[in-house]
């Protein structure tokens, strides 16, 4: 992390730390004007995030072309499954990686002595990843619509299950970000650490491959996870009835789909209660 970033986090640390004790809320909001300004000077992060999914888009709706059942396009189809891997990415990847450097540059040490509340610092974070999500989303968005003929819905009621699907996605895949981040020894592996299984989830969630095209046993193995539902989700806002037909169910089954993103986000609740380290390994 270069010495600018690292210094603007010192500061952030210390105004913090003085003064009265701040509410939850207040902290919170603090903090995530803080990280979102952290993330916004790291160039390569900030290029790296917003354009890498734009460039998978891209490459796979120029490579595979054509309509399948219902006249849904494979690059509508590419779209919709990229939604849901861009909100993993900005929650899930970046929350990781970014608690796992935090850990290893002694600033969660240093937060955890200030009179913030340490709810606050998660709070922060997830409020920033928010923000990060809703302006992936919204690239992508563009450029499917742009590019793909993408229909955005009409529908009040499109948009409000878009709503629920994007909240309970960037909630499970936010928490899981928080637990996984205490698995790299060190921020030098964390990238590598955690980006493998999002990379693996990826091509068996039905991302960058249609989910009936799997092997039954990948299929079993995908739907244990969230980022198969969260694309299914934003495929059936996106999609519509004439995708319906490409699912493996026939129907967008979104009753399961919220109660999947549920489970997980009370099963990543539980990991991070369990798992969470505020210290790194070599501070004891």
């Amino acid at each position: 992390m270069s010495d600018t970033v690292a210094s603007t986090r010192a500061r952030a640390v210390d105004r913090e730390g003085s003064g009265r004790l701040p509410s939850i809320a207040a902290s919170g909001w603090g903090r995530a004007a803080v990280e979102t300004k952290m993330f916004f000077r790291e160039k390569d992060a900030v290029i790296f995030t917003f354009s890498f999914p734009i460039i998978l888009l891209v490459i796979f709706g120029s490579i595979f072309q054509g309509e399948l059942e219902g006249h849904v396009t494979v690059s509508q189809l590419y779209t919709a499954g990229l939604i849901g891997a861009g909100v993993m990415s900005a929650s899930f990847q970046n929350l990781g990686v970014g608690i796992a450097v935090d850990r290893d540059d002694g600033t969660l040490k240093r937060l955890a002595g200030t009179p913030m509340p340490r709810s606050a610092y998660f709070v922060g974070k997830i409020l920033s990843v928010l923000i990060l999500s809703v302006l992936e989303v919204a690239i992508l968005l563009a450029v499917g619509v742009v590019m793909y003929d993408l229909n955005l819905p009409t529908a009040p009621g499109s948009w409000l299950t878009f709503a629920w699907v994007f909240v309970l996605g960037v909630t499970a895949s936010s928490l899981l970000g928080i637990a996984v981040s205490s698995l790299p020894r060190s921020a030098k592996s964390a990238t590598a650490v955690i980006s493998m299984p999002f990379v693996v989830l990826q091509f068996i969630s039905g991302v960058f491959i249609p989910f009936t095209a799997l092997p039954e046993w990948l299929m079993r193995i995908a739907s244990f996870f969230p980022l198969k539902w969260m694309c299914q989700g934003f495929r059936s806002v996106f999609l519509g009835e004439a995708g319906a037909s490409l699912e493996l169910a026939k129907s967008y089954e979104l009753g399961r789909v919220a109660l999947v993103l549920s489970a997980w986000m009370v099963g990543g609740l539980v990991l991070c209660l369990t798992t969470f380290r505020w210290k790194g390994r070599r501070d004891g």
